[in-house]
């Protein structure tokens, strides 16, 4: 549930004269939920309200974020362009443990509010109650992962940045169809059975339709969890995933990942025993959820050459290389690529 905290204050009411004054030259823009907000001509502070809209922000216009959702980690920064690294932390407006409130968001300065994610009433009604509080206009991007060529597209009309966005939203298509192309001739019976083990003990998943595990979907694979019905993340219990005794485990949790296989409540699992226990990259963004962003594009690649290997024969190398340059602007070296690949591959056998 998304959490907002309005205080208000006389500088409080100074910033809101200041940006009403900046909205004089406005323009009208129709979000993805059907809102018709009106935002500057070229938006030069951009204030991300989650944090896959910090990643598709930081991928098409880092030079316009005005900070992180969280700082990132020392391992992180390396991943990210220098000008980036040290850029201030938000804190988040919307989704699990908001913290942001009224104050803190002027403080900022930002003359636009963009969110990735669902468009549903929720956050329609978020974003329009930070937007009459504040005085910043408050856009909603589709944040569904086969949105996501459209959602570059539309966050560059938005501010300006139709070259870079169609660019971005093009090799996007591209890495997608290449993809969705090879798994298109896999024949049911060799379609994996796949359990999602979020966090420490790995009994946090994402159910059917879930925005967390999409990439399941895209690549053909079976979500064990959705059996349990439609919903976000939910937890469920070691008996049920006994139950469903998956083919494929996999996580973003290295400590999960080290003792699966000694941990006698998951290594009779079928996943375990044959070694199909994978473990996503994660910097500087998850590359299968955390966050459901742009950044899962890399994971479509990664996680379809350990679902289907005959596939994909040639190694990831070349594709991450080429995926950092063009959406995280940074040149990875061959010891970076190392790292990014040294645990993406299955875990160990009991």
């Amino acid at each position: 549930m998304p959490v907002w905290t309005a205080r208000v204050s006389r500088p409080f009411l100074a910033g809101l004269g200041l940006l009403a004054a900046a909205q004089a030259e406005a323009r009208p823009f129709t979000d993805a939920a059907g809102r018709v907000v009106e935002v500057p001509e070229r938006p030069a502070r951009i204030l991300a309200a989650g944090p896959p809209a910090s990643v598709l922000l930081y991928t098409l216009a880092p030079d316009r974020m005005v900070g992180w959702i969280r700082g990132p980690t020392p391992e992180e920064k390396p991943y990210l362009a220098p000008g980036t690294r040290d850029l201030p932390a938000t804190g988040r407006l919307t989704g699990r443990g908001g913290s942001a409130n009224v104050e803190a968001v002027l403080g900022l300065k930002p003359d636009l509010i963009v969110d990735v994610g669902s468009t549903g009433p929720t956050y329609v009604s978020l974003a329009d109650r930070v937007q009459a509080q504040t005085g910043i206009p408050y856009v909603l991007l589709d944040g569904h992962f086969d949105r996501t060529a459209e959602s570059y597209r539309r966050l560059g009309a938005l501010i300006g940045a139709q070259g870079p966005a169609a660019d971005l939203a093009s090799a996007a298509e591209a890495i997608v169809a290449e993809v969705t192309r090879a798994v298109a001739t896999v024949p049911d019976e060799r379609r994996p059975r796949v359990y999602y083990a979020r966090g420490p003990k790995g009994l946090e998943t994402g159910l059917g339709g879930s925005i967390n595990v999409e990439l399941l979907d895209v690549l053909g694979a079976r979500n064990v969890a959705a059996g349990a019905g439609p919903g976000g993340l939910a937890n469920v219990s070691p008996e049920q995933v006994l139950a469903w005794n998956p083919d494929v485990i996999i996580t973003q949790d290295s400590g999960f990942r080290s003792g699966i296989a000694a941990d006698p409540l998951w290594s009779g699992l079928k996943a375990v025993r044959e070694g199909r226990v994978y473990q996503a990259p994660a910097l500087p963004f998850g590359w299968f959820d955390a966050p459901p962003g742009a950044n899962r594009l890399i994971g479509i690649r990664w996680l379809a050459s350990l679902l289907y290997p005959d596939l994909f024969p040639r190694g990831l190398d070349a594709a991450t290389r080429d995926f950092y340059r063009r959406f995280y602007h940074v040149d990875l070296d061959a010891a970076q690529v190392d790292e990014l690949l040294s645990d993406a591959t299955p875990g160990p056998k009991p």
